[in-house]
């Protein structure tokens, strides 16, 4: 049962316009957008800054974005945002063989070096304590210019907050999110916990 109950989708106009940004990502509103709202200023100030972190700036794609994301949010153990997470690499086109294998990125052939640097660097900047040291530094660097690192912790730091907003508010998982994390996480011990 979640801490707080989601809002009508119809409850803020301002947000739900911005949340048509969601429909493209995962095909439908979060229900943490929705309980945001309960604040409008900070569902409209989280889509604004989810837009932003999100936009492809350089060669960090769409795909890889929500890898990273699904990487901190399997490190904190959201288990709302990793099926988000999964669900949006899928809809923005990550290869079948990376959805299929990201539990292994760090050995699976279907990741390249470059990923690799990034997804370690997510699970680095992750935890706490932190733990990006200069071995993650000049791996990150072998691939990644720093406009590329900057938008690569815009996603860490996003998925934070939303795996302490989400794992906190016990927030009810949408159908589409479950499908995903099934399909990609069950044999993995995936389930929706507290998120029903």
């Amino acid at each position: 049962m979640p801490l707080v109950t989601p809002l009508s989708p119809d409850h803020d106009k301002e947000t739900k316009e911005l949340a048509e940004f969601f429909n493209e990502t995962l095909g439908f509103c979060p229900n943490s957008v929705l309980t945001m709202q309960r604040r409008p200023a900070i569902s409209k100030a989280f889509i604004n800054l989810n837009k932003a972190v999100m936009a492809n700036e350089g060669r960090v794609t769409s795909a890889l974005k929500r890898m990273i994301a699904w990487v901190s949010s399997n490190a904190t153990g959201c288990r709302y945002c990793q099926a988000h997470a999964i669900r949006a690499a899928e809809r923005y086109g990550a290869e079948q063989e990376q959805l299929d294998n990201i539990w292994e990125y760090k050995t699976h052939p279907a990741f390249s070096d470059a990923e690799r640097a990034a997804l370690d660097f997510s699970l680095a900047a992750t935890l706490v304590p932190n733990n990006v040291d200069e071995k993650i530094k000049t791996e990150l660097y072998k691939y990644w210019d720093e406009g590329e690192i900057v938008e690569m912790l815009g996603v860490i730091s996003l998925f934070g907050y939303l795996n302490r907003w989400n794992d906190s508010m016990g927030t009810s998982i949408e159908d589409g999110a479950v499908e995903s994390g099934n399909q990609y996480l069950g044999k993995h011990g995936w389930e929706k916990g507290k998120h029903i």
